[in-house]
């Protein structure tokens, strides 16, 4: 029914698309991290990770156990999320905007071939970011030249949470994503980064 809520976020995806700026576009591919062609989502946050230790001379003591906690809380975030997605077998954007508002209208991005809700990269960048921030800080300034080598430009964020707000809207952009799946996933990433932030790594 076009007065729903599930019509109303629909359409936000369908006009969200329909009108993408160019910085829109390429947020959306920056954290499209697509498999086999890209380090993967999980593998873009080691690679921030990785890109401050270059900058800022991190000693082994230091990059070992923030590797550690955040390849735990990536790991037990997708676990959670693919849970989640296989509870609620929630039906694509491109599924419903096609058959209810717009038959012609095509994503930006590829979209995967599993559930929507939650959104993977929402919640692994919620999980990731929670860490981060634990062990530098909350307002550590960071830039990302992940994608460099590919010819997208490097991005520069003032916190690892704004970083992982825009990894989720970039699934909005991209038009694979509604926007309560990017909100919830980011929300469940926190959940479990925030116990892998509790780790001990030392004795």
């Amino acid at each position: 029914a076009p007065e729903s809520a599930f019509f109303g976020f629909a359409k936000e995806v369908h006009e969200t698309s329909n009108a993408l700026t160019d910085d829109q576009k390429l947020i959306a591919r920056f954290w499209s991290d697509d498999a086999m062609l890209t380090p993967t989502p999980a593998g873009h946050w080691i690679s921030i990770v990785m890109q401050i230790a270059d900058r800022d001379s991190l000693p082994v003591e230091v990059i070992a156990p923030t590797l550690a906690k955040l390849g735990v809380a990536q790991a037990d975030a997708f676990i959670s999320c693919w849970s989640t997605k296989f509870k609620y077998t929630l039906l694509r954007p491109v599924t419903y905007i096609k058959r209810h508002i717009d038959k012609a209208w095509e994503p930006l991005l590829i979209t995967p071939p599993f559930p929507e809700y939650t959104s993977g990269h929402s919640c692994q960048s919620g999980a990731a970011s929670t860490v981060l921030t634990a062990i530098f800080g909350e307002g550590f300034a960071f830039y990302d030249a992940t994608h460099e080598d590919e010819g997208l430009p490097v991005r520069s964020f003032p916190s690892f949470e704004a970083a992982a707000e825009e990894a989720a809207i970039s699934r909005l952009y991209g038009g694979i994503h509604f926007r309560f799946g990017n909100e919830a996933g980011l929300t469940q990433g926190r959940a479990v980064g925030a116990i892998a932030a509790a780790l001990k790594t030392e004795a």
